[in-house]
Formats: C-alpha cells, structure tokens, sequence
C-alpha cells in the first residue's frame, strides 16, 4: 500500500512522533493506521525504558494558580536544550492544569504518562521530581513567581480576614516582591514556631560546644547560645529574614507584614511558601 504524507502528517499529529518514524510505522503495518500507531506507541515505551537510567539535572518549574488551589512542578530533564524548548515547557503547563482540573495533591500516573509521551517523542529521559499543591480557602490568596525562565519558581499562601484587601495594588505588590524575595533568599521554614524540634535542639547542642571554653557564667553563656540561634532563625526563616527586595532599612518580613497591616487597617498574613530550583 503506497504511504503518503497526508497519511504521515495524520499520524504524526496524534502521536507527536518523527516523520520517519511515522513513516516507519505505517510501512510496517500496512498503512493500517491503528496498528501503526500502536507500533509507536511500543518503540516509545521501549525508549522511555531505554533512557530512565539517565541523568536528569535540567529542568524547568512550572506553577499554576486557580480559584482554590495553587500548583508547582518541577519537571527533570537531560540538557538545558531541552528545558527550554517549548513542547517541554507546554509539558509543564500541561501537568499543572492536569493538577489543577483533578485536584490532584500528588503527582498522579496521568500526569507521568504526559511525561513519557514527551520522552518518546524526544528521545531524552525526564521525570516529574517534584509536585506540590497549595490550597486557596475563601480567605485566602497565593502570589507566584518565575525566576530566569523557569529555573526557581516560587508560590507564597497568604490569608486575611477581609479578602478585600487582596484586591488592592498595594497587596500585590507586597505579595509579588514577597515571593521574589523567598525566590532570593530561599528560606527553609516560615518562622521559628515551623522550625521541628529535632532541628532546634541539634542547633543548640552545637551552639553549646561552641561557647563551651569562654569562662563565662552558665546564664552568659545561655545568652550567647540563644542569641546564636536567633541569628541563625533569621537566615533560615521567612518571617526573620531582613527583606531583599525593599529598601526598608534593613526590616525582616515580619516588620514589613506589620507595617502593611497597620497602613491598610488589616491583618494579612503569610501561612506558607513553595520554592523549588530546577533539577534539584
């Protein structure tokens, strides 16, 4: 049966595979064009298998924000070519609506199966390294941001109890430079109560054996030792770091909320943030 390119171009537009290997497939079956798309579909997953092995420290994250909730991939792939070519791109805006139609909190087997029809048709290996989903209640509003073309992506939860202030230029502009600022500062908690325990007292044991040998009284010594762990909160937590993005005179986030709050008679709060870095 003679193959022609409208029957190629046919098949290729539902498979997204090569023209050659389109024209392949139609040739081995005949011009049967359910058979040759299942041939497509086999070499594809033989592929994906072929190619799970390899290293995947590229990528691009990727977020969307709907009406009750919020969602942020980080999808892995082999080579920065890759990650900014615009199927792989669309595979990440693909995966977030997937998210978002479903309500998925977890990445879920349909979204890995849009990563693997991507891998049959590119030939390189990816994987979804990271998914996490944000909840938007009533009262509540999520600020995204996209550094250097997907290389961190950043979502930040806040809640007040007058959804109206969320409206104002002024919150967007303090939502957007926040989550700008957790993108450049890349905390690790959202504030001490968030530090775990476990974490706390490993600080302390060290903080201890530092200021060990300095010969002062024991309560000197407590002193250091929490001040040691105050400084060290104000690196790793939101709401004690010192603003990166305002020329505020050196304020932490938590006098930057308050300050907003009392300007617009309201009492916005931060209740959480997503960071992810592509590849990690």
């Amino acid at each position: 049966m003679e193959i022609t390119m409208e029957m190629v171009k046919k098949l290729r537009e539902e498979t997204h595979a090569g023209i050659m290997d389109c024209k392949k497939a139609l040739a081995q079956s005949n011009g049967d064009f359910a058979g040759a798309a299942k041939y497509l579909k086999e070499v594809g997953l033989a592929a994906v298998e072929k190619r799970a092995d390899r290293a995947t420290e590229e990528g691009r994250i990727t977020f969307a924000i709907g009406e009750k909730m919020a969602v942020i991939v980080n999808i892995t792939c082999e080579t920065d070519f890759v990650a900014r070519n615009a199927e792989f791109k669309k595979l990440g805006e693909d995966v977030c609506a997937l998210g978002l139609k479903n309500g998925d909190r977890e990445a879920t087997t349909e979204m890995e199966d849009l990563v693997k029809g991507l891998i049959a048709t590119i030939h390189e290996n990816m994987c979804i390294k990271k998914y996490a989903a944000v909840d938007i209640p009533a009262n509540g509003y999520v600020s995204g941001y996209s550094h250097a073309d997907g290389n961190i992506g950043v979502l930040v939860s806040f809640e007040a109890s007058d959804k109206k202030v969320f409206e104002s230029e002024a919150f967007k502009t303090l939502a957007f430079n926040t989550a700008m600022h957790v993108c450049a500062a890349d905390p690790l908690y959202l504030d001490a109560q968030s530090v775990p325990k476990a974490y706390e007292e490993e600080q302390l044991s060290i903080f201890k054996v530092q200021v060990a040998n300095m010969g002062k009284p024991e309560k000197v010594l407590e002193g250091i030792v929490r001040g040691k762990l105050n400084k060290h909160y104000a690196e790793i937590c939101l709401m004690n770091q010192v603003c990166q993005v305002y020329n505020d005179d050196g304020l932490t986030i938590a006098q930057i909320i308050a300050k907003f709050n009392k300007e617009n008679s309201a009492d916005v709060k931060i209740t959480g943030f997503q960071r992810m870095r592509a590849g990690a």
